[in-house]
């Protein structure tokens, strides 16, 4: 996608070949600032303080921390306890776990001194992969946007609700839920998104919205607690949201709020989408509320916001009421049946374990087996 109009991916290795740069989504949308990372300590703080985010991109972030962690020493032990401490970065989201074990699958037969440059050309090739996937939904959900158009005889314009940041700031490229969006925006179709503010990071207000203009895309910030309301009045024609972590009977785990806005969709009848990549899927899980691990953030999350001044200062602010517990939920389960289809790279499917077999049927002996 573009940047003040320049074509850029989300991370990249760095001119000397080495090091590995990345957007550092925490300082927009105020100022667009990269950082480089020349170390596995670097790389596994930039995903705890969400430097980078979303799934996808979290998975490209750490395949290239194991591979600035084999820098010094490609041994068992370290490739071992790189891998533990990325993991260890971020708990619900599946796609952390899948690159690091694909990265893992593909060095450990290696003899050491092979590792590190085989290390840059697997997490270079998860990078390739992830923009293909992601391109790929985006194509399998433009119909559904063709479909809301020719419901509304193809007067006004398509609105969209989204939550969170599903867009290519959350993936190497193209994102996954506004994928679709961007495809049918270029496409000539009159989109318009209802952006979620998405407290308490407002990573929707702050990320999502950036992005869609910087893309050009008609966009409109709301409250996180607006969408319901804007449904009751016919004011969105689908939902499309993403996820951290899908269970192989369609459960999904999505930014803290999701529940809330599919509980209103299926109340007034407006379809809700969720767009994924495969590795995303976590095929060991069948219960999404009961087994998908939710993560617990920093309180200053919730009890801090940040903003910029009319100097152009940027400051964090205090909120909440002094002395107030809080309780920083990250992430909540939105189950199956409230969810009208997923959108993958291999198609749209229903919410169920049949639907997404139906779209992996390789998958069959690894859900039977639940490993």
């Amino acid at each position: 996608m573009k940047v003040h109009e320049q074509p850029m991916r989300t991370i990249w290795v760095e001119p000397d070949g080495a090091s590995v740069g990345i957007i550092d989504q925490t300082r927009l949308p105020h100022a667009f600032v990269t950082a480089r990372l020349t170390t596995l300590e670097e790389v596994a703080h930039a995903i705890r303080s969400m430097q980078v985010r979303g799934a996808p991109l979290i998975g490209a972030a750490a395949a290239y921390g194991l591979c600035l962690a084999l820098r010094g020493d490609a041994s068992d032990e370290v490739l071992a306890r790189a891998h533990a401490l990325l993991l260890s970065t971020r708990p619900t989201a599946v796609n952390l776990r899948w690159a690091l074990d694909e990265m893992r699958r593909a060095l450990q037969p290696l003899p050491p001194q092979q590792r590190l440059q085989a290390a840059y050309r697997r997490a270079a090739a998860l990078c390739d992969e992830d923009v293909a996937l992601n391109r790929s939904i985006g194509t399998h959900g433009v119909p559904l946007l063709e479909a809301a158009w020719e419901r509304k005889g193809k007067r006004g314009r398509i609105n969209v609700l989204t939550h969170c940041n599903a867009g290519w700031l959350a993936t190497v490229d193209w994102g996954t839920a506004l994928a679709p969006v961007y495809l049918a925006h270029d496409a000539g179709l009159p989109v318009h998104v209802w952006v979620d503010e998405t407290r308490p990071r407002n990573q929707g207000a702050s990320l999502t919205a950036w992005e869609l203009g910087q893309h050009g895309v008609p966009h409109t910030v709301i409250a996180d607690n607006v969408g319901g309301h804007l449904m009751q009045h016919g004011e969105v024609d689908l939902c499309i949201v993403g996820t951290d972590r899908t269970t192989a009977r369609g459960d999904v785990a999505n930014k803290i709020g999701t529940y809330l806005k599919a509980l209103a969709a299926q109340d007034n009848g407006v379809p809700f989408y969720v767009a994924l990549p495969s590795p995303t899927i976590d095929w060991t899980l069948e219960d999404g509320v009961r087994d998908i691990p939710i993560e617990q953030r920093e309180g200053t999350e919730l009890t801090h916001i940040s903003g910029r001044l009319a100097s152009g200062e940027v400051v964090s602010v205090h909120v909440t009421a002094p002395g107030s517990p809080v309780a920083n939920y990250g992430f909540d389960v939105t189950p199956a049946r409230l969810v009208t289809g997923l959108i993958t790279e291999r198609g749209v499917c229903a919410a169920s374990a049949e639907g997404l077999l139906s779209l992996f049927p390789e998958r069959r002996a690894q859900r039977a087996t639940g490993t």
